[in-house]
């Protein structure tokens, strides 16, 4: 029984984007809205007290400067200008005792609180509350204070304008909020898309690489952001990556070159073998001349190998301190021997105690071959110096040889693998050697150059970083 995955709708990260800006965008309007509603209202109940303070100032100076009469008068002015329905007046003596109110017909349940009266007697301070009124649909707030030694007098304002003022303020806030959701989406769906773009055209440019459109890339421009700096890595990652595959089809080109002439030999021995003399001597003569071949081939696949590994970094996760001075001096001693049977003086120099990060196998590699190279392009009689130095942040190794030297034209290429000059072709060799010591120098954090002129010698010079 077979079982398929639930086909999932394709989540977009732009349309998930959008939703985000739209929730943000209306959260932080209801938290804006919720605000600005409470500073209202507080701005409207700090203005509704102030007039009401005002209100007793006034009519408190009516009653000290022109008596009762004519207090009772302006507030009968008064409430019939704001409407009964909407202001009351009271004034009471200090017992409580009322000496004259206006219609409170309207105004049912307002009754006199002692407490209130009896606590700004004590203090002299007015007293402001909030009421609700029966059979009205908004409240009230009542002011008790102080108009002389002897009176209190209440005023009461109804907040029905305050009221509907916020309720004209709800009303707009919920009508233009879905406005401003559905603006925020269009809006949000927009930048969403704008700011996806260059992954749009990162994922676009990946798709056609993946159908084999190896010289794809991604526009880049100079904001310098976020997407920018993806489009230039993404594109020099590509640029890495064709390289590579470019070296792999030409390392493949070349290995199949190199392989084809020992293996051809290997068969022409074989072949020579069975047409010829069927003798004991003859079979062990094929059977040397074929492991020979294979021990070149091994030799070949080995330093392939060694570079290959060299390159991704591994050598650099053995690492330790080491006297390159030791390196050298062992060298020099393993090569004089092959120095002397071919005539040629082999000198080294080198300053004690050079101390630099490296791995002792891959760095013997390195020097073996720059000094095997030299003594095989040295004809008989000639000079070979290994000098080993520093400056003030590295090790300067100098392998200098006044052999056959090496072509203007070849120069920028020797370093490349199985690459051979015209007078290295007659000699046994793969052209890996130099290959692998740049990638062991370079794995070191160091670098080989090349001077040389044709028929006068070459001179390298290897350059690594000393220890810490």
């Amino acid at each position: 029984m077979s079982s398929k995955p639930a086909n999932k709708r394709p989540s977009s990260l732009a349309l998930r984007l959008t939703l985000w800006y739209a929730a943000i965008f209306t959260i932080s309007s209801v938290v804006a809205f919720t605000v600005v509603y409470f500073i209202i209202t507080s701005i409207l109940q700090f203005q509704t007290d102030e007039d009401l303070k005002e209100d007793v100032s006034e009519l408190s100076a009516t009653f000290i400067n022109k008596g009762l009469d004519k207090l009772r008068e302006e507030i009968g002015v008064e409430a019939t200008a704001d409407g009964m329905d909407k202001v009351f007046f009271r004034l009471t003596n200090k017992d409580g005792s009322q000496i004259f109110a206006t219609d409170m017909t309207t105004w049912p349940g307002l009754e006199q609180d002692i407490s209130v009266i009896q606590s700004i007697i004590d203090d002299s301070m007015p007293v402001l509350k909030t009421f609700s009124v029966p059979g009205h649909d908004h409240k009230a707030r009542v002011i008790y204070a102080m108009i002389d030694e002897n009176h209190v007098i209440e005023i009461g304002q109804s907040l029905e304008e305050d009221d509907e003022f916020l309720d004209v303020f709800r009303n707009v806030f919920a009508i233009a909020l879905p406005i401003f959701m559905i603006a925020a989406g269009f809006l949000g769906w927009f930048m969403a898309k704008k700011a996806l773009r260059g992954v749009e055209e990162v994922t676009e440019a990946a798709i056609d690489i993946s159908k084999g459109k190896l010289d794809r890339r991604v526009p880049e421009s100079d904001r310098g952001d976020e997407i920018d700096r993806l489009a230039m890595t993404f594109n020099s990652m590509l640029d890495r990556i064709q390289t590579l595959i470019a070296g792999m089809r030409e390392m493949t080109d070349n290995i199949a070159h190199d392989l084809k002439s020992p293996l051809a030999r290997i068969r022409g021995i074989a072949e020579a073998s069975l047409a010829g003399k069927k003798s004991i001597e003859n079979y062990q003569s094929v059977a040397e001349n074929t492991i020979e071949e294979c021990d070149r081939l091994l030799h070949m696949i080995n330093t392939m190998l060694d570079i290959a590994e060299t390159e991704t970094g591994i050598t650099t996760q053995s690492m330790k301190s080491v006297d390159l001075s030791n390196i050298i001096k062992d060298a020099c001693e393993l090569f004089q021997t092959l120095a002397e049977d071919k005539n040629i003086e082999l000198n080294c120099t080198f300053t004690d105690n050079i101390l630099i990060n490296g791995n002792v196998h891959y760095l013997q590699r390195l020097i073996a071959n720059l000094i095997d190279n030299a003594i095989k392009y040295t004809n008989e009689g000639g000079r070979i110096s290994v000098n080993l130095d520093r400056t003030n942040h590295e090790a300067v190794v100098i392998v200098q040889d006044n052999g056959t030297g090496i072509e203007e034209k070849d120069l920028k290429n020797i370093f490349e693998r199985f690459y051979r000059c015209d007078q290295s072709r007659s000699l046994p060799g793969s052209g890996l050697g130099l290959s692998l010591a740049l990638a062991i120098a370079h794995a070191h954090g160091g670098n080989i150059t090349v001077e040389s002129t044709p028929n006068q010698g070459s001179r390298f010079i290897v350059t690594l970083p000393l220890a810490n």
